[in-house]
């Protein structure tokens, strides 16, 4: 092999090289972004399959059983700084035995002069407890439109789930706080 072979050779390797390490760097930026648009969807099933953050659970039906052992339920309501609405509970703290079925009120108001879609997020503290609470119906499952001046009740239908009471680190719990808060999900075209 003469001297401009040799170039030749060692150019063309450095060229392929660089453009191995072009396409791995563009590579991690496509996977990076990726993972960045998954994280939430995954943190949510994480949220709802272990109770994590005072996430609740849905049920389809009603507790098969109701134990002796009572738990309060309080309510909260909040909305974001960017939401027209007053939203508060409506029921006051109710005191139901594990697995009996609750029912409790919301009530919305659209303060502002156009319709507001909104859409609610939830917790429960502790929130070790939030993996025991089902709701079986919830005006969060789907989104919320209200017409100016529009006032609503919004129910929620929901048990503890007596598995509660085989958690040993939950037994002290006579209380649990279920919280929501709205958020503006689009501004709502006349119809």
């Amino acid at each position: 092999m003469n001297g401009a072979q040799a170039m030749t050779a060692a150019a063309y390797e450095n060229r392929t090289g660089g453009l191995k390490i072009a396409l791995l760097c563009v590579g991690v930026a496509v996977g990076m972004v990726g993972l960045s648009y998954a994280a939430v969807p995954l943190y949510q099933i994480f949220c709802q399959v272990t109770g994590y953050g005072g996430t609740t659970n849905r049920a389809d039906a009603a507790s098969a059983s109701v134990l002796d052992r009572e738990i309060t339920i309080r309510f909260d309501g909040n909305t974001s700084k960017d939401m027209p609405w007053d939203f508060k509970p409506a029921s006051q703290p109710v005191t139901l035995k594990i697995g009996e079925t609750g029912l409790a009120f919301y009530e919305a108001h659209n303060n502002s002069d156009k319709p507001i879609v909104g859409t609610a997020t939830f917790n429960v503290t502790p929130q070790q407890a939030g993996y025991y609470f089902n709701k079986i119906e919830c005006f969060c499952f789907t989104e919320q439109r209200l017409e100016p001046g529009q006032r609503v009740d919004m129910p929620v239908t929901f048990f503890i789930d007596p598995e509660i009471a085989d958690d040993p680190q939950l037994d002290s719990i006579k209380t649990i706080t279920l919280s929501y808060t709205f958020f503006p999900k689009k501004e709502a075209s006349s119809e």
